[in-house]
């Protein structure tokens, strides 16, 4: 059986992916920067880093999965000598559209970024006669890994406090990442998901600040919420940019507070059968250590 390459398998996506292909019957290879040793029989781990295009190797794999940033694997791609390669499955992010007309010019640069990534192995791929398909998620959580949802569980913990936003009326729909493992296997398998773009968005649309509410109500110990009106949020994202960690802050995070952020997913329902959980969190999603590991 021709092995699969999984790109970016100690992500979060990762963490439930390698399970389903292995339980499938594939043979895997996955990339990492450093020497590991695998525990099962029908995987294989090889050194290599995608920012270097250097470490391309000759591989030979039926299938590619690319789950971590699609700037770095665009490029990658353009160098690797992977031999004859069937399908391309990679995930870049709503981001492209979303932030396309953001007011902070680091917002712009990244949505085209996206785009100029996505535009880049689609063109890869069809010179090389790959099946590709691309796969745009929203706002990812349920490894513990995230940087938004999961970071905010952990503040929640140590501080015993909780943001709570009542005007943060923005639409949101949170997609857990075992979900977007299920859409892999199934655009690798489906014919009708060659040359498509999908968006991905879990299976309940909520606004921001309900979002907010059930992640706080899912932590296993009492936090206090601490209403914070949207012209308070603005001077507090202010006060935390002057702070080193905080710089990388955007303050059009605050104005997006009342912008719906969503999915149009019938074509991934139509397509994949797309059917993702609602978001209902418990206090295991939030932490990486009761979620599958890589082998």
């Amino acid at each position: 059986m021709a092995a699969a390459l999984v790109l970016g398998a100690s992500g979060q996506i990762g963490r439930f992916l390698v399970p389903r292909l292995l339980d499938g019957g594939h043979d895997l290879i996955l990339m990492s920067r450093v020497p590991r040793v695998s525990t099962h029989a029908r995987l294989r781990w090889i050194v290599g880093d995608l920012n270097d295009p250097a470490t391309a190797q000759t591989l030979r794999a039926d299938t590619i999965f690319s789950l971590g940033p699609l700037d770095a694997f665009s490029t990658w791609l353009a160098h690797a000598r992977i031999g004859d390669v069937g399908r391309i499955v990679a995930f870049g992010s709503m981001s492209a559209l979303s932030k396309r007309d953001s007011a902070d010019p680091r917002e712009r640069e990244l949505a085209a970024r996206l785009l100029a990534s996505e535009a880049r192995v689609i063109d890869c791929a069809e010179r090389r006669g790959t099946s590709w398909t691309l796969l745009r998620p929203t706002l990812i959580y349920g490894a513990g890994l995230d940087r938004s949802l999961s970071a905010l569980a952990r503040f929640g913990m140590r501080w015993r406090i909780f943001p709570r936003v009542p005007g943060a009326n923005g639409l949101r729909q949170p997609v857990h990442a075992a979900d977007l493992a299920d859409a892999c296997v199934a655009a690798a398998d489906k014919p009708e998901a060659h040359a498509r773009i999908y968006e991905l968005g879990g299976g309940e649309r909520l606004s921001c600040a309900v979002m907010l509410d059930r992640v706080r109500r899912s932590l296993p110990a009492s936090v206090l919420p601490i209403p914070i009106p949207i012209f308070a949020a603005r001077t507090a994202v202010k006060i935390a940019r002057l702070h080193p960690r905080g710089r990388a802050i955007p303050m059009a995070a605050v104005t997006r507070l009342r912008r719906d952020l969503v999915a149009d997913d019938l074509p991934a329902r139509t397509d994949l059968g797309w059917n993702p959980r609602d978001f209902a969190p418990d206090a295991t999603t939030w932490t990486a250590a009761g979620q599958p590991r890589v082998c």
